[in-house]
């Protein structure tokens, strides 16, 4: 009986772990995921974590009044924990593009996974308390809750993003949840009150869970084109974001984390507008230093220049670089600019790579994605470019790209005051470019620009080196009485969360 009795006590016991593993999963899926489709990392898992936290306190509360078949309602909580967080994510993808308003779908799957998780740990407590001392119990019972949480925290971002991604992860552990319930229904069957109904319960939802894993690349090819409203030619997540290449007819666009990057169309607008003021006004090219960029089209208008010797691209994302180095149609639209010997790719962090970096170089084009959340807002901070300033000489010219000056005028200058703390000479600009609108740059320097062009590249699609128009805004591009992003308030993320809210 001693022996019976430690195993019960075991098996509960790991139920709590696998309890604590897998309804922390399910939290941090749901913020990844309200981050991927939402933006503002930051706000969201903010909020996710406030509601998560909240309705398990509401699931605890609530325990206190189940008296009756503890053991069968625990199963069956263990069942509906693995149903309604395993399929979270695939009913949100699904409905992101057809509600209206999403955000209480998110919030109430989260609510409902908060608090069934709230009501196994007492009611666990409650089959336990007459088998097993009060302080071992509470012991025992948090330490495999706080084990499993820890689990969870450090496999999510390492593992199971990167090798599962956003939808397959809550189904997989989802599995695992009712796969517990199983056993349990068949190991508890003498103590349980009419166990094949539970058996048949838990075996259901462990066969729907399951088909949908299988078929979870199918349904989200389905979501995304639904979402996006074009074919999808290549889909993949890497550990920093969700990467979607959708083509119509021969336009090909890039979305990140459902943010569009560029449209093959027009892209050359963009990137010309980008690259070759800079270029054509600096003194020397020979040494130019690529940050973000990680499609190879900035690189493509750089290498159009002979004098240029050495091109270093500093991006985060491998997933990406390798992608635009690899895929064949993305290898014609960047001209196969990564195989080209004068370039260098390092994936790194930029701020880290920056920071560590000792070489200085004539010219540094910055193609971040604009500042949706506190770690991109960091690279159009103060501090970043305070350290980039050791990286440049008298002469070096900087061109960062600063988002939409028509939809996001404050956002826009906010980024030129912050610049120009550092560089005391900046000069903002922008153009159209048909699948964003019009958008906006600003070119710092030490030394004064009189805008004189010193080199021309012939044949260019779009820009005309005509770049006083550029720098000519009307007064519905300009704002007043902007504050300067600086690291610990990161107020260029509010201002830019607010514009482009507006508009969305």
């Amino acid at each position: 009986m001693d022996k019976k009795r430690i195993s019960f006590e075991l098996l509960l016991l790991f139920s709590v772990f696998v309890i604590a593993t897998c309804g922390l999963i399910y939290e941090l899926v749901a913020g990844a995921l309200a981050s991927y489709l939402l933006g503002d990392s930051v706000k969201q898992f903010s909020f996710i974590i406030g509601v998560y936290l909240f309705s398990m306190g509401i699931g605890s509360y609530l325990a206190k009044f189940i008296h009756k078949n503890l053991l069968n309602v625990f199963v069956e909580i263990e069942i509906l924990v693995g149903l309604v967080g395993g399929i979270s994510s695939v009913v949100l993808f699904i409905l992101f593009n057809t509600l209206h308003h999403f955000e209480p779908v998110l919030y109430l799957f989260v609510f409902l996974t908060g608090c069934l998780v709230g009501l196994e740990i007492p009611l666990l407590m409650n089959i336990l308390k007459d088998k097993v001392a009060f302080k071992d119990l509470v012991s025992n019972v948090f330490a495999f809750d706080y084990i499993g949480a820890l689990l969870a925290s450090i496999l999510f971002p390492l593992v199971l993003i990167p090798n599962l991604g956003i939808v397959r992860t809550p189904l997989f552990f989802g599995l695992i949840n009712i796969s517990i319930a199983i056993f349990l229904t068949f190991y508890l069957k003498k103590e349980l009150k009419n166990p094949i109904f539970l058996k048949i319960r838990a075996i259901f939802s462990f066969v729907v869970l399951l088909l949908l894993f299988v078929f979870s690349d199918k349904i989200l090819a389905f979501s995304e084109e639904k979402m996006y409203g074009e074919n999808i030619v290549y889909a993949n997540n890497s550990p920093y974001q969700r990467i979607v290449l959708t083509r119509n007819n021969k336009d090909f666009r890039l979305y990140l984390n459902n943010n569009l990057q560029f449209s093959s169309a027009d892209e050359y607008r963009y990137h010309e507008a980008l690259v070759h003021p800079a270029m054509s006004m600096a003194k020397n090219i020979s040494n130019v230093l690529v940050l973000g960029g990680g499609d190879g089209f900035a690189v493509r208008e750089i290498l159009k220049y002979k004098d240029v010797k050495h091109i270093t691209l500093v991006d985060l994302d491998g997933e990406m670089t390798n992608f635009f180095r690899n895929n064949e149609t993305m290898k014609r639209l960047n001209h196969k600019s990564f195989s080209n010997p004068k370039v260098e790719v390092i994936n790194k962090d930029a701020y880290i790579w920056v920071k560590e970096n000792k070489k200085k170089y004539d010219v540094i084009i910055i193609d971040f994605p604009d500042p949706s959340n506190y770690s991109l807002g960091k690279l159009y901070s103060l501090q970043f470019y305070k350290e980039l300033e050791k990286i440049t000489t008298k002469d070096t010219k900087i061109v960062v790209q600063t988002t939409s000056p028509y939809f996001a005028p404050k956002s826009f200058w906010c980024i030129d005051k912050t610049i120009n703390q550092i560089f005391p000479f900046t000069t903002a600009y922008h153009t159209y470019v048909p699948s964003f609108g019009e958008w906006g740059f600003c070119l710092a320097s030490f030394e004064p620009t009189d805008n004189e062009i010193i080199r021309k590249i012939p044949n260019l699609k779009f820009y005309d080196y005509n770049f006083k128009q550029m720098s000519y805004f009307s007064k519905d591009m300009k704002a007043d009485d902007v504050e300067v992003n600086r690291l610990d308030n990161q107020v260029l993320v509010r201002y830019f969360d607010e514009e482009w809210g507006k508009i969305q």
